[in-house]
């Protein structure tokens, strides 16, 4: 269990913070919730204890492995599939929970970019996956979000 106050990753929406934990009635059984705020989006959602997805941030000595994804991976992706195939397939990782999947996001993305632009639906999950990234580690290191995206504008040339 995660205690009020602690920040938890919440898999597609990212940082959020727990403000509370509530006991709910759901279809006559009582259920404890977290109360989880967002922080990029200040959006307040229920999470059940059970089953929830959520986790720790990662852990400040693991940083340095997101970097690694993001510097030493495929300089080109298989962008053979349709773009549905790969859509659906970037927002699976984006969706796990995973940062190390949402870093392979983003330097595919970042790579396909280069190569021969992105539409408007790639664009999105580009920044998305930034968002998710950026957000995570600064929490993770206790950084300001402008100093971890300087570090990612470095890596990502």
């Amino acid at each position: 269990m995660f205690a009020i106050g602690a920040f938890v990753v919440y898999p597609g929406h990212g940082v959020g913070l727990i403000e509370t934990i509530e006991n709910v009635n759901v279809g006559g059984q009582a259920q404890d919730f977290y109360v989880l705020r967002i922080l990029d989006t200040q959006m307040t959602i229920k999470v059940p204890i059970t089953k929830n997805g959520i986790r720790e941030p990662i852990e400040p000595k693991r940083v340095q492995e997101v970097y690694n994804i993001l510097k030493h991976g495929p300089k080109i992706p298989d962008n053979h599939q349709p773009w549905n195939q790969r859509y659906r397939s970037y927002m699976e990782r984006i969706n796990s929970g995973s940062i190390f999947r949402v870093a392979e996001v983003l330097r595919e993305l970042y790579c396909l970019k280069g190569g021969k632009g992105l539409s408007f639906g790639e664009k999105k999950l580009m920044a998305t996956a930034k968002r998710l990234l950026v957000k995570e580690l600064a929490v993770s290191v206790e950084a300001e979000e402008a100093e971890i995206k300087k570090e990612l504008s470095c890596i990502l040339p």
